[in-house]
């Protein structure tokens, strides 16, 4: 006991110092105050998330980990979209039998590869924060490695059957396993479906299937050869963030306003469909019973992508879009505003895509397209459509070799080392999903044709002018993202009986470029072939030492320098448009330590963790529609800084045999740590329009509760029962921030005392929240032989439908009004429950 009270005494007086941060913000007002000079407003538009990536959530394999804090952080606290220690999902390595499944292009981690596959991706090794790891050189924010060998699988037959309501309503798995045999292979297999005519979100549909198959074929006591295949198959539709005035005028803080009735049918807009199939073939070599080299080649390859509505001329037709809502009339005109809140509230077709119009619209565009595809004289008569739907593609293939190596070299010494040589294409374009009804879509930039006179700049692709398109053509944009990247590292680990210490370092050399296959009219000479190929040499070193007080308390103390390439996501002003690489383009530097102390007692074992990153020189780029210019507008920041520090607990106490306690606690600051310089450009244009200093220094990072408290009572009965809750609390969560609005053009001609002056720099706080969650479950064993598992879980016991999540400022803002533009946000669901059956043997 008197360990727990002076671990919570640490917390609570670190937690109070961290209260302060709220202050810093008043310091850069300050500074912009003292800074600030005339200068004319650029308005900036909203920047919609970038929607059509998959989901970047790993909380399903941090739930596999043994350290409470990570295992509870990724199922509990990921709720609230909890980020361990802050860290994007790209500053942790997850690796498959060694291979690395992080993206190449922007080094996050998308679960969807593998969704549904829990059963078979169980055995999992999860490494948090900086650390020792014999399966690859990790990053900040840890390592994990999923463990899918056949011979390594027990031999099981296993059915599960789950209902619940979330975003997919029903879900079944089937696995099989026969362990090494005699003969000496191995087979493992699984499979599963997910679905739901419509999950918890209304219009949001979800069909997912998955399969794995793992063979091993054992030569002799010292090879062994392995084949991993596996897939994830999904179509789901999407939501959206939307102002807080839509969701109360819906009275649904779950308002959708992607879909609409189409022939009776809910139909959504914006549907994701990926599947990105891998496939491995290892070499498992038994050098000797202390030495192993493990040897790899794999290959990614498969489609991503998601639709949206495309349109020519008129308005944003988005039932949300702000000339749509009534406030944008509650002064100019009263009564129109009275109408239209009457229909948001009592029309529910009213605040939901009109499909109907849409064919209409088409139906009415009948139009000449002369030399038409480039053939001199040939005509095309039909209806042009000027509402589309349209699949943004994100096809990728990904070779990749790995060899790693571990050698015991006597009782005190461990040496691990490696190399990773990947070469990667991604695929980006948009095909023509959808001409609703039109019988063509004309490939040309809408922008161009009305802002010159030159019908050629109008042209998306000269090398094929006056492109008719059709479903399942290319049109817009086509260009593909060449990455090579070729790793090494090596760590040694020493283990002596009062001292372990760890020692380790990499390098890599990262390449990039772009090759376009559309010669854009506004840019012919940059934007097809291939770019100039831009090159970076990266290292870094880790090392770490734990001292043994005893056999049942430890400190411990880790510290990292790396060096990385900018991702290719970030790095060109317009990559659909042309090959111009953002300015100033340099590697980015990571430098972090932490400092624990751990407990394993009987009955009690805990961690507290300090920890301090700093990241510097990041690259940042958004593009996004730009109402005022009526364009595309690319907006991006270098010499961007972060810094993120903060406490960890994690304990759990046994009060009496199988009753158990849980607390769990992250208290963290995650801020800008400089003053960017970003740049804004057009799409149809090659001129800056701005060049500015963005005033971030000291702004939160948003996007994840800063404060997050679990606690929990677990009791495992002695008839194989289990029964718990969870009390959760999240606080200091902050909204991601528009860059621009942090400027001293965005305050130009504002006085300081004005009202204003703070509403446009000031960054909201979300509300803080709690929420409670329980579970109950029940295990038979029948004749030694058969296993039934009955689960029960239910979340936000209490139905807190008012807990935001997450969302953004949008880029278009009126200094005038900052309100005008309003946040945007996403919300927790209510109370959701989830059923699990299985029988196993």
């Amino acid at each position: 006991m008197r360990e727990i009270k002076w671990i919570l005494l640490f917390l609570f007086i670190s937690a109070l110092s961290f209260a302060q941060v709220d202050t810093k913000v008043d310091t850069l007002k300050m500074e912009m105050k003292e800074d600030n000079s005339s200068a004319s407003v650029v308005v900036i538009s909203q920047a919609e998330l970038d929607g059509d990536e998959e989901s970047t959530d790993i909380s399903g394999i941090l739930q596999s980990s043994k350290d409470i804090f990570v295992s509870t952080a990724g199922y509990t606290l990921g709720a609230a979209r909890f980020r361990i220690r802050g860290y994007d999902s790209d500053n942790a390595s997850v690796n498959m039998n060694g291979v690395s499944l992080n993206d190449m292009e922007s080094g996050r981690v998308y679960w969807s590869s593998w969704g549904g596959l829990n059963d078979a991706l169980r055995n999992s090794e999860v490494l948090n924060g900086i650390t020792s790891a014999q399966f690859s050189y990790g990053g900040v924010g840890g390592a994990t490695n999923m463990e899918a060998r056949a011979s390594s699988y027990s031999p099981t037959t296993k059915l599960t059957y789950s209902f619940l309501n979330k975003s997919y309503n029903q879900r079944l798995m089937f696995t099989y396993a026969t362990g090494m045999q005699e003969n000496g292979w191995a087979f493992t297999f699984s499979g599963s479906r997910r679905w739901a005519q419509e999950g918890y979100v209304q219009g949001n549909s979800y069909d997912a299937y998955a399969y794995f198959l793992s063979v091993e074929k054992k030569i002799n006591n010292k090879h062994s050869i392995g084949f991993i295949g596996y897939g994830a198959p999904s179509k789901r539709g999407k939501g959206s963030a939307s102002v807080q005035e839509a969701y109360d005028l819906s009275g649904n803080n779950y308002y959708n306003p992607n879909w609409g009735y189409q022939n009776g049918e809910k139909r959504n807009a914006r549907m994701s469909n990926f599947h990105k199939p891998m496939l491995i073939l290892s070499h498992y070599w038994t050098i000797d019973e202390d030495t192993k080299l493990t040897t790899s080649a794999s290959y990614m390859f498969g489609r991503g992508g998601g639709t949206a509505l495309n349109w020519v001329s008129g308005n944003d037709p988005r039932p949300d879009y702000y000339r749509n809502l009534p406030s944008y009339y509650a002064e100019t005109d009263p009564a129109h505003a009275a109408y239209l809140t009457d229909q948001w509230e009592n029309n529910e077709a009213f605040r939901q895509l009109d499909w109907d119009y849409f064919y209409q619209a088409n139906s009415d565009e009948f139009a000449n397209i002369e030399n038409a595809n480039g053939i001199e004289g040939n005509t095309v008569y039909g209806k042009r459509s000027n509402y589309i739907i349209e699949d943004r593609r994100s096809d990728s293939k990904k070779m990749n070799l790995t060899s790693t190596y571990n050698s015991r070299i006597n009782e005190d010494m461990i040496f691990s080392g490696g190399i990773d040589l990947t070469n990667y294409k991604g695929d980006r374009y948009t095909v023509v999903d959808d001409l609703l009804g039109g019988d063509f879509y004309l490939d040309v930039n809408k922008f161009a044709e009305r802002d010159f006179s030159d019908p050629s700049f109008a042209q998306s692709d000269l090398n094929n002018p006056n492109n008719v398109v059709k479903v399942g053509d290319i049109f817009g944009y086509n260009y593909t993202a060449n990455i090579n990247k070729y790793m090494a590292w090596a760590q040694m680990a020493f283990e002596y009986q009062k001292v372990d210490y760890y020692v380790g370092a990499n390098v890599s050399y990262d390449q990039f470029w772009r090759t376009g296959h559309m010669r854009n009219g506004l840019f012919p000479e940059d934007s097809y072939g291939d770019s100039k190929k831009n090159n970076f040499l990266n290292y870094g070193a880790k090392g770490g030492v734990t001292y043994k007080v005893s056999g049942r308390h430890y400190l411990s103390a880790n510290a990292l320098y790396q060096t990385r390439a900018p991702q290719f996501r970030n790095s060109y002003l317009s990559d659909r448009t042309r090959d111009q690489v953002v300015d100033n383009l340099t590697n980015e530097k990571i430098s972090s330590a932490d400092l624990n102390y751990v407990v394993k007692m009987p009955g009690f074992n805990a961690r507290v963790s300090a920890y301090y990153t700093k990241f510097a020189d990041k690259t940042w780029s958004r593009s996004f529609y730009h109402e005022d210019l009526k364009n595309f507008v690319n907006y991006n920041m270098t010499g961007l800084d972060e810094r993120n520090m903060g406490l960890e607990l994690g304990a759990q106490y046994e009060i009496i045999t199988d009753l158990k306690i849980n607390v769990v606690a992250a208290v963290g600051e995650n801020i800008y740590d400089s003053r960017a310089q970003s740049t804004i450009t057009l799409d149809n244009s090659r001129a800056v329009l701005s060049n500015r200093t963005v005033y971030l220094k000291n702004y939160y990072v948003g996007g994840s509760p800063q404060t997050a408290l679990s606690g929990g009572l677990n009791y495992k009965t002695p008839f194989f029962m289990y029964i718990g809750f969870d009390v959760n609390y999240f606080d200091r969560a902050y909204l991601p921030i528009n860059p621009d609005r942090r400027t001293a053009e965005a305050v130009a001609g504002i006085e300081p005392t004005y009202p204003t002056y703070d509403m446009i720099l000031d960054q909201e706080r979300l509300p803080s929240a709690v929420t409670l969650d329980a579970n109950i479950g029940k295990s038979w064993r029948i004749d030694y032989k058969y296993f039934i598992n009955i689960n029960f879980s239910v979340n936000n016991i209490l139905n807190n439908q008012e807990v935001i999540t997450g969302g953004y400022e949008q880029f278009r803002y009126d200094t005038e009004d900052i309100n005008k533009f309003a946040n945007k946000y996403y919300y927790m669901y209510g109370t959701t429950y989830y059923l699990n059956v299985s029988f196993r043997f």
